[in-house]
């Protein structure tokens, strides 16, 4: 490469030239990664190694100041309270808490979480990219653990970023492809983050990407939950199809770990041993926390928060309760004091209500904003930051709450979704909501809430005062209702105001609903009006429609609209529906117009036509020109054409000169054809050449076919051909033989991921053998890939030594498939001991594949613990899981045991769980007894899932009460079960929403009565 100028890399780059100036200054500041990224692609360099230089760089200098302008500040500049560490006991002078910097903190009890935690951060330091969510009930200790943790960090140039301002969601989504290489992503309720409505799936796909993307690490994700939050995340998709979360559950996959409610023993005696120590906050805890290990909550002033709600004035607890309502219902951590006010209304009792002052609402907030132990209120006044944003062009800012506004305690809000969660909120909560809320979040939030529990009147209004804001899902909705309501205009202008704000889908639903009432021109209106709003496949639609119908010429009329918008698929519709109508020229006219417009689809069409017309030499030209151009599709499609319709040679030389530039696919594909035909010589070198050019398949569905065919010698040849393709061109090792020499001299770093396409016809192949029962022949080849490093043959070869009894060698290499990243050996060889009776051995195995990372097998530790006498251990194991959200172990050891007809056991498991909050287990075990016709015993357990608050089971009994005459029993648990907002969620949901339309066609009112008819 010749020698660059500054300025010409500067150009190259995309980077001004004072920051290439600077970077490459001795004297100079460490340029950021993004520079030293950008400066590699342009130098045409690896970027991986210019990073590991900056980084090492950055290390040496251990010096945040070298790090440039990154996201947040160094670790070590960082305060705990500032990162929302509940703050415990009195500040360090003895005074009235004033600054953060002020308050102290009590010593540090380590657990087991703390050791994950640890590791995490260690191989953090070490370069790479590692996450870890804490998840564990409000004040439990999970955000002092991650401060913690962090501390190593510190004065090593890393940084920690909390994404705040101007809300977390928003400054995550903005600013999370900015976060450089030794960053701390602080994500303290990671709730605020994941389940935002607009931008959660977003966010996790941001952190997901900046996880594994090696350019930008080593970063160190850091976050919190509280239980029933990992729970919705990691639950999996509804009956209904619908999905929330699929981007959070496989971000949070195998990142989560629990953190306990209370200290075990151990962990009291190290409280006791700092408290002995002369640690003052902790020696006062334990003086009320010993008994139950509550330790945390404690210091965090829990009890006393509880105090304060449960004995307080009428009005503090109505205040409290209504902003309970507000965030469990998915209003935002701010809430303001005129919905407040007006919400907590009726919550009252008619009595206090009658009793209230004219300064009740001050009094009752100055009687919660006092502090308890641990220095926090019950309900706090905050002052949101201001919105700061980049400079962009001028917009309407967003509304902001009149008034001030407040935040609930983070251990209220919690005992408020458990307290609360059977019930809907009253009257005086919905019309606040509607009258006083102003972010488009909070009011579709309410509206989505109201919704899920049949107050459907609700739903609408609030639904309309989110359009009145701009909301296009809003105006969508409130479209689609006044279409239904027969108020067509007003449906219309909706429609019309969602499209300007970018959401044309009811455009195009009345486009199609004009259309179907015989309204055509109605319908081209609405569809050219959502076109020109975006939609660019509204005319497409509407097209088909009447092609459908039979009506051609309006179809065509129609598609040549949308075609001349630039739509390329409207293009080669119309190529289509000429050709079938016998216009050759038009048919070829719009082809070459989609052509020109860069359609490929198009190209292979009009080669095709010409082929089918006889006009071979114009169609091979076009597609050899077009090939040379780099479009291989149409020139692919000739070549099988030819080859079909019996002309061998030009179909060959097609796939040739295809293969000359670079695509084996027509060669791949030529191998079956003459394969059918007899010609296995053809076969077999189209095959090898295909696969010598990066296409594998054909030569080892071929092999395979060999193999089928009793050609064991052939199929042997292609599969060691495919190997040999790697480059690994050594002698070939025996066939037969039980020796392991091989794999000692293969180092474990080299062990590649399952079925390397170098081994995977040699795979391929064992396995066809060992399903033939051929177990010498299958390893012999297994042997081979597992030499050339294939961890899949490695643990092949481990099921192959356990059935012919070799144990302890099959263990062996097991565990070295398990070191490499293959548990499912290890999974094997517990299952083999398990068939045998060998309950502690394979309960030993199980662990140790769990310990490799296989999670699935967590429900055979437990299964096997329990058979080698340890039930302790496994009920301890399935709820701790569960507690983490994984309830699948719960579930097959409560199953395992109800089948072998231990029914009190199971059901004594599933009980347990229940009250931990965890009801699928109960819902079970119901299921399979009334399956074996115990209704009583299927309809106690519904009642125990019933009470903790389970609207599955609830409207289960509603239909055990419909069924036996008891109508007005049923509808009393059916409203029980809309209520609790799960109308959407349960299993049977869509027998649900039918049962609530029919029974209440206009909704409910929040106190539960049927709401008479609206519009």
């Amino acid at each position: 490469m010749s020698q660059l100028t500054k300025a010409q890399l500067a150009d190259l780059s995309g980077l001004g030239r004072a920051t290439v100036s600077e970077a490459f200054r001795p004297d100079g500041r460490l340029p950021s990664a993004k520079t030293v990224a950008a400066l590699a692609q342009a130098l045409g360099v690896p970027a991986h190694a210019l990073l590991e230089l900056r980084r090492t760089a950055a290390g040496a200098a251990g010096s945040a100041a070298d790090e440039g302008p990154g996201l947040g500040k160094p670790v070590e500049d960082w305060e705990p309270h500032s990162l929302e560490v509940h703050p415990a006991g009195s500040t360090a002078n003895g005074q009235k808490a004033g600054a953060l910097e002020d308050r102290i903190l009590p010593g540090y009890v380590h657990r087991e979480h703390d050791r994950v935690l640890a590791a995490a951060v260690q191989e953090a330091a070490k370069g790479h990219c590692r996450m870890v969510v804490l998840v564990g009930s409000s004040s439990t200790g999970k955000t002092r653990a991650c401060w913690e943790a962090v501390q190593p960090l510190a004065g090593s140039g890393w940084r920690l970023w909390h994404p705040f301002d101007p809300t977390r969601s928003e400054a995550a989504l903005e600013d999370l492809g900015r976060v450089e290489p030794r960053t701390v992503v602080w994500l303290n309720e990671a709730q605020h983050y994941l389940d935002s409505q607009s931008s959660g799936e977003r966010i996790a796909a941001a952190l997901h990407h900046l996880l594994t993307d090696s350019a930008r690490g080593p970063v160190l994700i850091l976050g919190t939950l509280w239980p029933e939050y990992a729970r919705q995340y990691t639950a999996l998709p509804t009956t209904d199809g619908s999905d929330s979360y699929s981007r959070v559950r496989e971000l949070l996959a195998g990142r989560t770990v629990s953190v306990p409610d209370s200290f075990d023993a151990s962990a009291l005696d190290r409280a006791a041993d700092l408290a002995n120590s002369g640690d003052r906050l902790l020696a006062d805890a334990l003086t009320r926390a010993r008994a139950d290990g509550r330790v945390t909550q404690d210091l965090a002033g829990a009890p006393q928060l509880l105090h304060r709600y449960e004995h307080g004035t009428a009005a503090a607890r109505a205040l409290l309760e209504a902003a309970m309502d507000g965030r469990r219902l998915g209003l935002g951590l701010h809430l303001s004091q005129p919905f407040l006010t007006a919400a907590a209304a009726d919550y009252l009792t008619e009595v206090d209500y009658d009793q209230l002052t004219e300064d009740w609402a001050e009094a009752a907030y100055a009687e919660l904003a006092r502090l308890v132990h641990g220095k926090q209120a019950p309900l706090r006044r905050v002052s949101p930051r201001p919105q700061r944003r980049r400079p962009q062009a001028p917009s309407a800012p967003p509304p902001t709450p009149a008034g001030p506004v407040f935040r609930l305690a983070d251990y209220l809000e919690q005992h408020g979704r458990t307290v609360r969660r059977l019930l809907c909120p009253p009257a005086s909560f919905w019309d606040a909501g509607h009258t006083h809320l102003t972010r488009v979040d909070d009011l579709k939030a309410l509206a989505t809430a109201a919704q899920r529990r049949h107050r459907l009147q609700w739903a609408h209004h609030l639904t309309g005062r989110a359009a009145e804001a701009g909301d296009a899902d809003a105006l969508v909705y409130l479209s689609r209702f006044r279409e239904r309501s027969g108020q067509h205009a007003e449906a219309e202008t909706l429609a019309t105001q969602a499209a300007e704000a970018s959401d044309t889908r009811a455009l195009a639903q009345l486009a199609r609903a004009r259309e179907k009432a015989g309204s055509k021109e109605r319908a081209e209106a609405l569809a050219r009006q959502a076109a020109g709003a975006g939609d660019g496949r509204a005319l497409l639609r509407l097209a088909h429609v009447r092609e459908q119908s039979g009506n051609h010429e309006g179809a065509e009329r129609l598609y040549l609209e949308a075609a001349a918008t630039g739509s390329t698929e409207a293009m080669i519709q119309l190529m289509r529906i000429r050709r079938e109508a016998g216009d050759a020229r038009g048919a070829e006219e719009a082809g070459w117009q989609a052509v020109r417009a860069g359609s490929e689809q198009a190209l292979v069409q009009l080669v095709r036509i010409w082929h089918e017309d006889g006009r071979e030499e114009k169609a091979e030209a076009l597609a050899r020109r077009a090939a040379a151009a780099g479009k291989l599709r149409a020139l692919t499609d000739l070549a099988l054409t030819r080859e079909k319709s019996g002309d061998q040679q030009g179909g060959e030389a097609l796939a040739r000169y295809l293969l000359d530039l670079g695509s084996p696919a027509a060669l791949a594909e030529l191998v079956w054809i003459r394969e059918e035909a007899g010609d296995h010589a053809a076969a077999d070198d189209f095959a090898r050449q295909a696969a010598a050019a990066g296409n594998t398949q054909a030569l080892v569905r071929l092999m395979l076919e060999r193999e089928k065919a009793g050609d064991k010698k052939g199929a042997e040849a292609l599969a060691r051909h495919a190997s040999d393709l790697s480059g690994r061109r050594s002698e070939d090792p025996p066939l037969k033989g039980r020796g392991t020499a091989h794999l000692k001299s293969v180092p474990a770093a080299n062990w590649r991921a399952p079925a390397s396409h170098e081994t995977y016809a040699l795979l391929a192949l064992a396995r066809q053998r060992e399903r033939a029962g051929d177990d010498v022949g299958a390893e012999g080849l297994f042997q081979q890939a597992a030499d050339a490093g294939d961890i899949e043959a490695l643990a092949s070869l481990v099921r192959l030594r356990d059935k012919a009894g070799e144990h302890a060698r099959a263990e062996a290499l097991a565990r070295r498939a398990a070191a490499a990243g293959n548990p499912r050996a290890l999974t094997h060889l517990a299952r083999s001991r398990e068939r045998d009776a060998e309950w502690a051995a394979a309960a030993v195995l199980f662990q140790q594949a769990v310990d490799a990372g296989s999670r699935s097998t967590l429900a055979d530790v437990a299964r096997t613990r329990d058979k080698a006498g340890d039930r302790t251990g496994a009920e301890t194991l399935v709820l701790n899981a569960a507690h983490s959200g994984d309830v699948h172990p719960l579930r097959e050891l409560v199953r395992t045991w109800e089948k072998a007809g231990d029914h009190a056991a199971a059901e004594s498991l599933s009980v347990r769980a229940a009250d931990a909050g965890v009801i699928y287990a109960l819902l079970d075990l119901a299921v399979t007894r009334a399956t074996a016709g115990d209704d009583a015993g299927a309809q106690s357990l519904l009642r125990r899932a019933a009470d903790t608050g389970s609207a599955q089971a609830m409207f289960e009994l509603a239909q055990t009460r419909e069924r036996a005459g008891d109508h007005a029993g049923a509808e009393t648990l059916a409203r029980q079960a809309a209520d609790t907002g799960s109308l959407g969620s349960v299993s049977n949901s869509n027998t649900f929403r039918t049962y609530a339309r029919r029974q209440w066609p206009y909704g409910l009112d929040p106190d539960g009565t049927p709401t008479p008819p609206w519009t």
